[in-house]
């Protein structure tokens, strides 16, 4: 086997992995959030938004990205290791006590005094998360991806478990609060369990792990509270009620793209680093890569996007109309980005973390000013639609850092998913037409009808002229590649066990 199908090899058995983790915990996070929106009102999970949005921008404050560093290091000792889990530590216990001595002044300035103690309760995550074991990074920069796969479902798992317990019993909002910390919990319980590790207190690598991770601080800060200031925003101005609906809408909209596509982008950095010396053989591996993501998310996205009102009807009730809206325009936006959403990766494996930053600041100084502009014309939807608007913005950005770093133009980062927008173009008009023909649903029994329907019939004809462009231009390498060669894999396997080897 050459390297280039050693490393394939590898990622496929990452991808898999990392792709049935997703799945279950995609079946576990979206039982959670349905059943928990039938027994919670919009108005709490607004509240809880409004303090995990708060913890999560004071945590990319001061997060130091210390695994990306020890993934991208060549040759990490140990000394290297506790020095990370050392910084992560007591960063982490410095957010969480920060967290917990600004809870009373927070709660005045959103007047809420519920958020006094949601605040300390989710103080003990900041903890929890610098107690992780940072020989966990090893696993993705040797490829090797079971072992996060079952921390994620089992965190996933006992979220769930836990969450839907004290809703059934309590019908309170700390069913969202507790199952998230028990979660985190077991996850840093498993990560030593998998990996054993005993730390020692040392900063003797600082400087080693800043020289790569300082840049990735800086973004994952300017990220963070750009991609949170309209939750404080909305929970601000227009209160809990309606960042409930865009918080659930927002969760629900980036659901489609990011489960579907993650178990492959998960592997890319690694990937990349692995041909960071091949400039060649990179080009050609991101616009694959590219390419596969694009072809599953732009269908998963758009597909929720079209199919948005009856979802919600039939899946959250009646109550949770205004998130639709949402849903509508964030899921098509999410998918849409995908066209050079691997940007980021793709800078992280050649080390120049610098240029996201710029891009992150970048992207800080016009999407707030809009976002309050959006809010101050039209409200909710204001926000929503300049969302959208920010979201094309930024495909350019990270067109021109693919362009700048691998030397692809636009034209050649476009080309490859031609045949994916033939498909969005038919499934969108075929999932119209099916609407116009089928009946008014009058209970959920119809409702569940109709979704199948265009759902059922959004899906084929998607497949179907997809299929139809890829022999058209002449079958290019793509996700039609491994879908054929997995078809022909499975059917070879189950003529040899029902038949017999030829």
């Amino acid at each position: 086997m050459t390297g280039s199908e050693g490393l394939r090899s590898r990622l496929m058995r990452g991808a898999m992995w990392l792709g049935g983790a997703r799945v279950a915990t995609n079946i576990l996070g979206f039982v959670s959030t349905l059943v928990l929106a039938r027994l919670l009102v919009p108005a709490d999970f607004g509240l809880v938004a409004l303090a995990t949005t708060l913890l999560g921008v004071l945590t990319a404050m001061t997060a130091i990205s210390l695994s990306d560093a020890l993934v991208q290091h060549e040759q990490p000792e140990k000394e290297h290791f506790d020095t990370s889990f050392t910084l992560n530590l007591a960063r982490g216990v410095l957010v969480g006590a920060f967290f917990a001595a600004i809870s009373v002044p927070t709660a005045a300035f959103f007047e809420d005094a519920r958020l006094i103690e949601l605040m300390l309760v989710l103080s003990l995550t900041a903890v929890l998360t610098g107690l992780e074991n940072p020989k966990c990074a090893l696993f993705m920069r040797d490829l090797i991806f079971w072992q996060q796969s079952v921390m994620l479902v089992s965190q996933k798992a006992v979220a769930l478990v836990v969450s839907l317990t004290i809703a059934f019993l309590y019908q309170s909002y700390w069913a969202l609060i507790i199952g998230v910390v028990l979660g985190q919990a077991v996850s840093v319980l498993l990560s030593y369990a998998l990996l054993p590790y005993r730390p020692r207190f040392t900063l003797s690598k600082t400087r080693d792990l800043f020289s790569f991770s300082i840049w990735l601080t800086f973004c994952n800060f300017i990220t963070t509270l750009n991609w949170n200031f309209d939750n404080l925003l909305v929970g601000k101005v227009l209160g809990k009620t309606s960042l409930g609906y865009y918080s659930m809408g927002n969760h629900l909209a980036v659901m489609p793209t990011r489960e579907v596509t993650s178990p492959i982008i998960g592997t890319l950095f690694p990937a990349f680093s692995n041909l960071k010396q091949a400039p060649e053989r990179l080009r050609a591996a991101y616009q694959r890569a590219q390419s596969i993501v694009t072809a599953i998310a732009l269908p998963a996205g758009v597909g929720m996007a079209l199919v948005a009102d009856p979802f919600v009807r039939l899946a959250m009730g009646e109550k949770w109309l205004p998130a639709v809206i949402v849903i509508q325009c964030l899921a098509s936006i999410f998918a849409i980005q995908t066209l050079a959403s691997l940007a980021h990766p793709l800078a992280m494996a050649l080390g120049n973390t610098k240029l996201l930053f710029t891009r992150d600041l970048i992207a800080f100084a016009y999407r707030v000013p809009l976002l309050v502009v959006g809010l101050y014309l039209g409200g909710l939807e204001g926000i929503v639609y300049m969302r959208v608007f920010t979201g094309l913005i930024s495909i350019y950005f990270n067109a021109s850092i693919v362009s700048r770093l691998i030397e692809i133009n636009y034209w050649e980062q476009l080309k490859p998913n031609l045949r994916t927008f033939a498909g969005i173009i038919s499934m969108t008009m075929a999932v119209y037409a099916i609407g116009v023909l089928l009946p008014e649903a009058v209970d959920n029994i119809g409702l569940a009808i109709n979704l199948a329907a265009l759902i059922g019939g959004g899906a084929v004809v998607h497949i179907i002229v997809v299929g139809f462009a890829w022999n058209f231009m002449g079958r290019p390498v793509g996700i039609e590649d491994e879908a054929l060669a997995l078809v022909q894999n499975l059917l070879r396997r189950t003529r040899a066990r029902f038949m017999g080897p030829a």
